[in-house]
């Protein structure tokens, strides 16, 4: 989930370690085994690629959930991780590709936000094409560098790209109609929700139980373990 209004102090970061993070995506990825996928992912978030620096540092968010250093690594990597656990419980699911496109969908906030931490914002271009449109359009390209790409393959990923905000009242310009763009749709919007919880709790009074009304959640969040004063 995202937006794009509002601003705030960021917060201090992860809970994990970048290094430690970069670890845990490296392992994931050596465990997709089609060879076009594989040279895909490389393409986009290896650790020679152009785009890992920026793609390792980047928020994941404005507000409401890993709006800090790192945080776009923190979430594609727990949506990522989630997927992969998931796509062997229910029969259908291709996880080579239910897991590139949880990887993959968030790569258009390259662009669509600005890089520095302590302000962050939309840049022009995520204001006028929007995050998932140029997430689609990087990935596209870098399909079509690709030699012997088959075309289903890459219709299956760029679907995920497109529908995983799932509504079309929510930026995505189609609905998930794929096993695995439908997974990869509901791990993210639980993973921007679950976020939400972290980033409510570390701005709670002290000695409260209950956030005031949050957007994102849509009501207040309560906290048991914190008992009200």
């Amino acid at each position: 989930m995202d937006e794009d209004c509002g601003t705030r102090e960021p917060l201090d970061g992860p809970p994990r370690s970048a290094v430690q993070m970069e670890g845990d995506l490296r392992e994931l990825l050596a465990t997709v085994q089609n060879p076009h996928l594989r040279a895909l992912l490389d393409r986009l978030l290896g650790p020679g690629a152009a785009s890992w620096v920026q793609f390792r540092d980047a928020p994941a968010a404005k507000r409401y959930h890993q709006a800090y250093r790192h945080g776009l690594l923190e979430h594609t990597l727990s949506v990522a991780q989630a997927v992969s656990a998931i796509s062997a419980t229910f029969p259908g699911i291709d996880r080579d590709v239910a897991v590139t496109g949880a990887l993959l969908h968030d790569m258009g906030k390259l662009e669509a936000y600005t890089s520095d931490p302590t302000a962050i914002d939309m840049t022009d271009l995520g204001k006028l094409q929007g995050e998932i449109s140029l997430g689609y359009y990087r990935v596209r390209r870098l399909i079509e560098e690709l030699p012997g790409f088959p075309e289903p393959l890459a219709a299956a990923v760029l679907h995920i790209i497109l529908s995983h905000h799932g509504a079309l009242e929510h930026g995505s310009p189609v609905l998930p109609c794929t096993r695995e763009a439908t997974l990869v749709h509901m791990i993210d919007n639980l993973g921007g929700r679950l976020g939400s919880f972290d980033r409510l709790e570390k701005e709670l009074p002290q000695g409260s139980s209950w956030s005031g009304f949050d957007r994102a959640l849509g009501g207040g969040a309560y906290f048991a373990g914190r008992a009200a004063a």
